[in-house]
């Protein structure tokens, strides 16, 4: 068997040579290993979650654009590690409390008694004022509340306040550092205007109209692309 570098395998698999699949998947098998360590003792065979890693990174072959100038490694990171916490969740390991749900109803229901009040959506640090819980509480409650995924759903369609959740899950360091390095690296493979737009929107905790203004664009533009932004990361992650 002849052995490509990355870039002729990928272009091989993605024209759907089985071959070329295989060695990238043997190229690559010690970046998911790596992964996988940071998932041990989660109540799940190592060997299972080298599989459904490896699933990840077959995703990530599929999925790999190469106009994003990036090497293939930093590109797959993300979507390792999300195959792998979608199978943690979907499995039932991660176990949430009645009352993490509880505060996440109620959450949303102050939510949309301040968008009724004020005709916009609240910021983290409202929501945190307003429910008496930390920043870090609210993405969490909201989060246990919504359909398992490894980003987080918008609350609504014009918005996608609860981003931040997939930096959360503040009982585990491990959890922390694997999920925020899985943002950065989906977030460094957006366009830089894309960077911008999350850093204003969801870092500074502006408006869509306050992050238009600075960035010399509409509001319905910044909405539109914040929807572009959402669909990527969750395909990434």
């Amino acid at each position: 068997m002849q052995t490509f570098d990355n870039t002729t395998l990928i272009k091989n698999a993605q024209k759907g040579d089985s071959e070329a699949l295989e060695q990238l998947i043997s190229k690559n098998l010690g970046l998911v290993k790596k992964i996988v360590l940071r998932f041990k003792d989660r109540g799940c065979e190592y060997e299972d979650l080298v599989q459904i890693g490896t699933i990840g990174m077959i995703k990530a072959v599929r999925s790999f654009d190469f106009s994003f100038n990036t090497v293939f490694s930093t590109y797959a990171v993300p979507l390792i590690i999300g195959e792998i916490r979608r199978h943690l969740r979907d499995d039932g390991i991660i176990k949430v409390s009645r009352n993490i749900k509880k505060n996440g109803i109620d959450i949303l229901r102050k939510k949309e008694e301040f968008e009724k009040k004020h005709s916009r959506e609240p910021s983290m640090s409202e929501l945190s004022e307003l429910s008496g819980l930390s920043v870090d509480d609210i993405v969490i409650a909201l989060e246990a509340i919504s359909p398992v995924r490894s980003l987080q759903e918008p609350l609504n369609e014009d918005s996608s306040s609860t981003l931040a959740s997939i930096i959360g899950d503040d009982d585990n360091v491990i959890d922390k550092l694997t999920e925020r390095l899985a943002l950065k690296e989906a977030l460094s493979l957006l366009p830089e205007e894309q960077q911008q737009i999350i850093i204003l929107r969801y870092f500074k905790e502006l408006s869509q109209q306050q992050t238009g203004e600075l960035l010399g664009l509409t509001q319905v533009k910044v909405s539109r692309e914040e929807k572009k932004i959402i669909n990527f990361l969750r395909k990434a992650l």
